[in-house]
């Protein structure tokens, strides 16, 4: 139960402050070895789980662990408040759950709580397992952090990659497009340059015809000159 360590008046009246310890019962001092052993549990106790303060009504409250030990009917009803608190506060069966993690550590915590009034070393053991516990699921959880940061960095680097290759892409579609042109361009060309060469060929070798007709009449009248001239006899001297 909560003890009540200090009350504080309010500033209009004298100042004053009041301190009071609500005694606990203490065990009957037969033995100095029960004694002894009962306050070393209750110091173990009060390092693992350490006494919880808080302020009401300008009071000091300080609540410290129950060194009472455990029955096997507080396991039961310590399963039940768990399964009970577990449905209330719908906690998650599977996966990720901060609420299901903070109920099973309290009700960890709790076990621990009854493994040490019970045996001192035991609860200590079970403290360094649950402190590598929580010290694993830490790491796992900084990793997993760092994943997700690690994630979201190629994400970013995937998404600006992706904007330059559209925009690559763009441009090669343009300097695409630009030399389909120019291949357009040079094709009409060379198409014009094969006409006009045909014609070419076509005038050239209708002059060159038309020139070999002529020079074979000239040829043709030459011929027919010299026979006639060939063929008149001579007059004698």
């Amino acid at each position: 139960s909560p003890i009540l360590v200090s009350t504080t008046k309010e500033k209009g009246s004298k100042k004053k402050k009041t301190a009071a310890a609500t005694p606990q019962q203490q065990p009957p001092r037969d033995d100095p070895r029960a004694t002894g052993t009962t306050t070393q549990t209750e110091d173990i106790l009060n390092s693992i789980l350490p006494p919880r303060e808080w302020t009401e009504d300008g009071q000091l409250w300080v609540q410290y662990v129950s060194s009472t030990p455990a029955t096997r009917l507080d396991v039961v009803n310590l399963q039940e408040h768990l399964d009970r608190k577990l449905q209330q506060r719908q906690a998650r069966e599977t996966g990720i759950c901060p609420i299901r993690e903070e109920l099973y550590a309290q009700c960890f915590d709790e076990l621990i709580r009854q493994v040490t009034i019970n045996c001192a070393e035991r609860g200590l053991l079970l403290l360094r397992v649950r402190d590598e516990i929580r010290m694993t699921i830490a790491a796992y959880q900084t990793l997993y952090e760092s994943s997700i940061a690690f994630g979201m960095r190629k994400a970013l680097m995937a998404e600006h990659r992706k904007a330059e290759m559209q925009n690559k892409v763009k441009q090669l579609e343009a300097e695409q497009q630009d030399l389909k042109r120019q291949v357009g361009d040079l094709t009409d060309r060379c198409n014009l340059i094969k006409e006009r060469e045909e014609e070419r060929k076509k005038a050239d070798k209708a002059k060159h015809d038309e020139e070999v007709a002529k020079y074979k009449k000239i040829n043709d009248q030459l011929k027919s000159q010299l026979e006639s001239i060939l063929s008149t006899p001579q007059r004698s001297s």
